[in-house]
């Protein structure tokens, strides 16, 4: 196969808006400066133009509540009506036709017609109503027939294929029946893309098509929710009864607004019991009189509507319009990316012939009226197997991604309307990266891109009947994953039943006994650090006191963006450049940084009534925090370049991550977290890393030092002990008077590619551990701390010894000779 370096500057078919993509990234984009974002079918990205424009109109405006009589909830009124209008033109019909019922989303809308669709329940005199859907379905979709069970309707999955079997076609006398029947299928499949026939409408409600044998008739459901986001839809030849759609994956903002769009034949059946404020025209509290509002849409809005939001739409479909010229162009723009990326990854092979990454499509990405700008696929390795997240650092503790040789999620990457040319080759040449190493030389890449169809494709099911005759793909009609959604080039994984952050925090043993390693070579202590600000330098000590937290002061404070969201070297890599140390006689924390000058924070905890007390976040965990005030946050908004805050974990021992110990005949005391992710201690070894750092030479021109090593793997405890990777295989350990219990490995995320000297990424560092360690990144393991009922002082050092209890099911060897005897 001809081979093509991926640096080529061809650009496929149907790409850009006149040549000006760069231009319109740097104008309307320009925070995707050195970012690749390819999740734009779970969100796409807004232009700096809409939010400008918005932003201006409510500076210029009084906007107030449409519900009530004056001056601006006219002008509020009349802007909501006249963006329900323009939404309809979009839309290609008219208000003669259809109704926009504003929702929180598409689930929202999904769930609305659910619950007033006109079901005809079983038991009935009539024939009893049916729900089906497409079992290419999103999970809301699905989620209806749990509202249709409980109003004793059956649910009924229906495939492509089924659909089009001439089995369940209806002679005419039975098409006369009145019981109403709803279908509902995606336009577009939000896990490959696929796009079904828009002909299906009409063909099921003329009875020419029938997704079950079943007399009555039948009104479609069209979840456009993914198709119009990077496509035209014109409701005035595909006249669907029902449309839910959410804006933000057109625009990128306003989120939390979607609508329903409603034929306006079947409006009249619709049923509706609650009432909320606003869609009553008269209603009295004290007797069962209650009217409604003559309009559908206002019968159904409960409540104010997000009036500033519905406001923002207006902007944003003026906005997209001037950026890129319409729909067609950006489904044409989309497509060409998506056809040219899957081309290029579906050609890639490894040495053997074995393909790299298997796709999950029911099309071969030929024409853009049957597939949309979505690829949905696992990695595989050399033989054929699939590569889970767990195995590229997906996320600290998290390593659940096969089951029985099958995997528990995929991943997903989507193109937008500003997507580029550049975008599809970085992450081309990321797969590239990571599956291939540096000596191989011939690297298949499709030498041109294959000409896209320009004929329509028939639009009556015949693609998808010959769909089994496509090159090898795996069919995703009678797929294994399910319905999966992501976020940038996202995966999606199985959670466990029991959480992690509660076994984690598993009860601390008082009983075991420490017994020493049989060849008699004593464990020390060689270093100890804490990190009094999450995410930032370390401080190391030779000696430190323990708190009921773990070191004292360590990740006791962490900086947060401008909502309140914590920052990590993961997106803000120059995190490891600022150094915080510790002066525990003058009670502060000095923080310093190249080029900034030294400021300090006080030790003592600020529990005043000046004190602005927030619930923070840090990764699943919930916790009381208070901010450091304005000097720290305008000293780390200068040094990041970006508005952030300091903030401090809170004192209260109330709102503290805790778990109580049980066991033990005494000290009964509680277990609290700082703000670390999982547990209060990391322990690595010295052995481990010289392991890892042959593995990492073998691989780089210039090796890396340990003592960079040590520092990327950021342990608050690090030991010599003689072989590699032994302190897995420990229950407890004692370092002095302090006992301590193994809590499970640490999964390495993408934080150890960062030089912690100068915050540049290496990527070398995890793919040498996951090649090293079977591909897995387990590295160093989580402790806990119980203190002990002694007269001795909690305190680490360095050069303590350290007593480890071995697993119950592993051998412990006895030593030979008093001198190796260790003490309890």
């Amino acid at each position: 196969m001809a081979g093509q370096p991926l640096s080529c500057r061809a650009s496929p078919g149907g790409y850009g808006y006149g040549g000006d993509l760069g231009g319109l990234r740097e104008r309307e984009f320009p925070r995707l400066r050195g970012i690749t974002y390819l999740d734009h079918a779970g969100a796409t990205l807004f232009p700096d133009s809409l939010l400008k424009a918005f932003t201006e109109d409510l500076r210029n405006n009084v906007y107030g509540n449409p519900h009530s009589q004056n001056i601006s909830s006219k002008l509020t009124y009349d802007t909501i009506e006249h963006v329900r209008y323009r939404i309809l033109q979009h839309f290609g019909t008219t208000s003669e036709d259809y109704t926009v019922i504003f929702t929180s989303g598409c689930t929202a809308a999904l769930k609305l017609v659910a619950e007033a669709f006109p079901w005809m329940p079983e038991g009935s005199k009539q024939p009893s109503s049916r729900f089906c859907y497409l079992t290419d379905s999103h999970t809301s979709v699905v989620g209806m027939r749990g509202i249709t069970a409980s109003m004793n309707v059956l649910s009924v999955p229906v495939k492509p294929k089924e659909l089009l079997s001439e089995k369940n076609w209806l002679p005419a006398e039975e098409q006369n029946c009145t019981t109403p029947h709803l279908f509902s299928y995606p336009a577009q499949s939000n896990f490959s893309g696929t796009k079904y026939p828009l002909s299906w409408i009409q063909d099921i409600k003329s009875g020419k098509l029938c997704p079950i044998k079943m007399p009555g008739k039948w009104f479609v459901l069209l979840d456009a929710a993914s198709y119009v986001s990077c496509s035209p839809l014109d409701l005035g030849v595909h006249q669907a009864d029902f449309i839910p759609i959410s804006f933000y994956k057109i625009f990128g903002f306003p989120t939390g607004l979607g609508a329903l769009l409603v034929n306006n034949r079947i409006a009249p059946l619709l049923r509706k019991t609650y009432f909320g404020g606003g869609t009553a025209a008269a209603y009295l509290a004290g007797a069962d009189f209650y009217f409604p509002k003559k309009s559908m849409a206002e019968r159904f809005e409960d409540g104010t509507v997000s009036f500033l939001d519905i406001i923002a739409l207006k902007h944003g479909f003026d906005v997209l319009e001037k950026l890129t010229g319409g729909m067609e162009k950006i489904k044409q723009h989309t497509f060409a990316l998506a056809h040219y990326t899957y081309n290029v990854l579906s050609t890639l092979k490894y040495a053997n012939g074995a393909p790299v990454v298997r796709i999950y499509s029911d099309t071969d990405f030929s024409n853009p009226d049957v597939q949309g700008p979505i690829i949905n696929f696992n990695v595989l390795d050399e033989n054929g197997e699939v590569i889970g997240f767990s195995q590229a650092g997906h996320v600290c503790g998290d390593d659940i991604d096969i089951i029985d040789g099958r995997p528990t999620g995929s991943v997903r990457i989507s193109f937008g309307y500003m997507s580029s040319f550049e975008d599809a080759q970085t992450f081309l040449k990321f797969i590239v990266a990571t599956r291939f190493s540096n000596s191989d030389t011939e690297i298949p890449f499709q030498s041109s891109v294959t000409k896209l169809t320009t004929e329509p494709v028939p639009d009556d099911g015949t693609y998808f009947k010959n769909a089994d005759k496509l090159s090898p793909r795996t069919h995703i009609s009678d797929r294994e994953l399910g319905n999966n959604s992501s976020v940038t080039v996202k995966t999606v994984g199985w959670q466990p039943a029991e959480s992690e952050s509660e076994s984690i925090r598993a009860t601390i043993s008082e009983t075991a006994v420490p017994t020493c390693r049989g060849d008699g070579n004593p464990i020390t202590v060689t270093n100890i650090f804490l990190y009094p600000i999450k995410s930032c330098s370390a401080f190391e000590v030779t000696e430190w006191p323990v708190g009921n937290q773990g070191l004292l002061y360590d990740r006791n404070w962490m900086v947060v963006n401008q909502n309140g969201v914590c920052l990590t070297q993961k997106q803000e890599p120059r995190l490891c450049l600022v150094n915080p140390s510790i002066d525990l006689k003058q009670k502060i924390m000095v923080i310093q940084a190249e080029g900034m000058d030294t400021i300090s924070v006080s030790l003592e905890e600020n529990t005043g009534k000046e004190a602005v007390i927030c619930e923070s976040k840090v990764c699943s965990h919930r916790v009381k925090t208070y901010d450091c005030g304005e000097k720290t946050a305008g000293w780390f908004s200068m040094f990041l370049g970006r508005p952030c805050r300091l903030i401090r974990q809170c004192p209260d021992k109330k709102n503290s991550m805790q778990h109580k110990n049980t066991k033990g005949p005494t000290c009964a005391t509680s277990i609290s977290l700082s703000l670390v992710n999982e547990a209060q201690y990391l322990l690595i070894n010295v052995a481990s890393i010289l392991q890892l750092k042959e593995h990492i030479s073998a691989r780089l021109e210039e090796p890396l030092e340990m003592e960079e090593l040590i520092r990327r793997f950021r342990a608050n405890i690090v030991i010599s002990a003689p072989e590699s990777f032994e302190e897995e295989e420990w229950a407890e350990i004692s370092i002095g008077a302090l006992r301590f219990q193994v809590v499970g490995p640490c999964s390495r995320c993408q934080i150890i590619c960062i030089d912690q000297q100068s915050g540049e990424r290496n990527k070398e560092v995890l793919q040498s551990l996951s090649a090293a360690r079977g591909r897995k990144t387990n590295f160093g393991v989580y402790l806990m701390n119980q203190p002990l009922c002694s007269s001795f002082p909690d305190t680490l050092s360095v050069g303590s010894q350290v007593l480890p209890v071995l697993k119950e099911n592993t051998e412990i060897q006895r030593p030979t000779s008093s001198e190796e005897k260790c003490s309890g």
